[in-house]
């Protein structure tokens, strides 16, 4: 995977996230040499550039010796490195470190290329630095960043085929000598809110897989209640007119499409679980799609401070506050908001599938011989239990600001924070819609016993895939497996592998 500072997308980056090997594209490499170049310019004429020419802080009015130079750049990576937590997945730390390396490919951070290179080099031979989530998200993801950048000059920690290292041991494992930071290498490697990115970018693309999920198992819940389709029609979305709801009712009636089960509609409208799913499915998908928007403008944008542009004439030095993370933070309170609705509607289905009372006619908690059996009662409660916790973590962090760096940073965005909480609000979500799975695929097959009717082709593929991994509960057993299974099944991306052979959803 190229990088080149401008075409970075998602999609690519969990690619890299994966363990996709990169490469720094032609282009980069010249931006970065000319930038560099600048950097060196300015040092040769003692012009100040902040932790560059000068130190930091209350010494940022000081031009420092070229050997003082060197150390800080050293020392800046020391001393930000100072988190606190457990160590984040490998995943997480490869997008992380892609991001930055992106970032330094825009040719704006007067970073050294040889360090580039070697960072670059450092992912493609699986060394992976041990990184912790402690960070403001303000001036870039200072401590975790510091932390992972201790690697490349043979310090701090990295795991290397699974075992947890000194950094030092794993570039040697590696066959790689230590590097060192040299003027402005330090502080461009860490001054970024490259967590944030690198998280945010791995968030979207299982946003994307789970809104189509949700349309998916709501569809089979819709079997199996009997719903009314009207609800669905075009004309009252297209009246409605945002476009997210569009597609999510498209997609539901093209999944409904040809079911027998549906094929009579003997009631007027259904409660709000039911027919107001398109609005709200509708909704979160407007909202990834804006997510994702400004993901991918930060995934590829000059995020660093100060910024070193070349030009003809030498080149422009600026400095402000391209590492503040308010531009994801706020946009990802917005996704965690959504996918824990996703959640809350999805909940309100399993109750109706699992009451008597509102499942139009299937037995209670969805099993054939109750009293001795409690059936799928219990899988509620934890749904339940989920949407609570994905409650407690949708109060906001992106408006906690603490000051730091004695009021110098006197606004912080607290994006990683967000980012973290927002990651956990997907993987709750993901548990819900499984138990939402296990109810509907149980309740279908109570309907089809019912009626002798069958689903709609696409239902058929849901229905058969889980049946693969979940039997029909006719007795009471343990159900944590079935739920635990059906989540990886669902993270997977099998089932829309499987019912997109057959019907196209967008």
């Amino acid at each position: 995977m190229e990088l080149d500072g401008k075409t970075l997308t998602t999609k690519k980056l969990k690619k890299i996230a994966q363990g996709e090997k990169i490469t720094i594209s032609q282009e980069a490499k010249e931006k970065i040499k000319k930038s560099r170049k600048f950097v060196e310019y300015l040092f040769e004429k003692k012009i100040p550039a902040y932790g560059t020419t000068t130190g930091i802080g209350e010494l940022a009015k000081v031009i420092l010796s070229p050997d003082d130079a060197k150390k800080l750049s050293t020392y800046m990576v020391y001393s930000h490195a100072s988190g606190y937590g457990e160590a984040l997945p490998k995943d997480v730390v490869r997008a992380t470190i892609a991001t930055r390396l992106n970032v330094l490919c825009k040719g704006v951070s007067g970073v050294r290329l040889e360090v580039v290179e070697f960072i670059a080099e450092m992912l493609n031979k699986d060394i992976t630095p041990v990184m912790y989530p402690a960070s403001v998200g303000a001036c870039g993801d200072l401590a975790p960043l510091a932390q992972a950048m201790l690697v490349p000059i043979g310090e701090g920690e990295a795991f290397y085929k699974g075992e947890r290292l000194k950094g030092k041991e794993a570039l040697k494992r590696a066959n790689l000598e230590p590097i060192e930071y040299k003027i402005r290498d330090g502080l461009a490697v860490i001054n970024g809110a490259q967590l944030i990115a690198g998280l945010s970018s791995l968030e979207i693309e299982d946003s994307e897989k789970l809104i189509k999920t949700a349309e998916v198992i709501s569809s089979l819940s819709f079997e199996a209640l009997k719903a009314v389709t009207m609800a669905f029609d075009n004309r009252i979305l297209q009246l409605r007119g945002f476009e997210g709801g569009i597609i999510s009712a498209k997609n539901i009636r093209t999944l409904l499409k040809d079911s027998e089960i549906l094929s009579k509609q003997e009631r007027i409208q259904d409660a709000y679980s039911i027919r107001s799913t398109p609005q709200v499915l509708g909704t979160v998908r407007d909202a990834i799609a804006y997510t994702k928007k400004q993901v991918q403008i930060e995934i590829n944008a000059g995020a660093d401070n100060p910024l070193f542009i070349p030009d003809e004439e030498g080149g422009t030095y600026l400095t402000g506050a391209n590492f503040q993370g308010t531009p994801l933070a706020i946009p990802l309170e917005m996704l965690g908001q959504s996918i824990a609705t996703v959640g809350i509607i999805s909940e309100r289905r399993v109750n109706r599938l699992v009451n008597s009372k509102l499942s139009e006619g299937l037995p209670g908690f969805l099993i054939e011989n109750p009293g001795l059996n409690t059936g799928i009662m219990i899988p509620q409660y934890t749904a339940a239990y989920l949407v609570n916790e994905n409650r407690v973590l949708c109060t906001p962090a992106a408006i906690g600001s603490i000051p730091t760096a004695a009021d110098q940073e006197d606004f912080v965005s607290m994006g990683t924070n967000t980012a973290i909480k927002t990651k956990k609000i997907i993987d709750n979500t993901f548990g819900i819609l499984a138990i939402e799975l296990l109810a509907a695929t149980q309740a279908a097959e109570l309907r089809m016993k019912e009626t002798k009717k069958s689903l709609s082709p696409a239902m058929k593929v849901v229905f058969n895939t889980v049946r693969k991994y979940v039997d029909f509960l006719e007795k009471d057993r343990p159900l944590y497996k079935d739920i635990e299974k059906l989540k990886e099944v669902l993270l997977s991306g099998e089932i829309l592998e499987e019912v997109q052979k057959i019907v196209v959803i967008e």
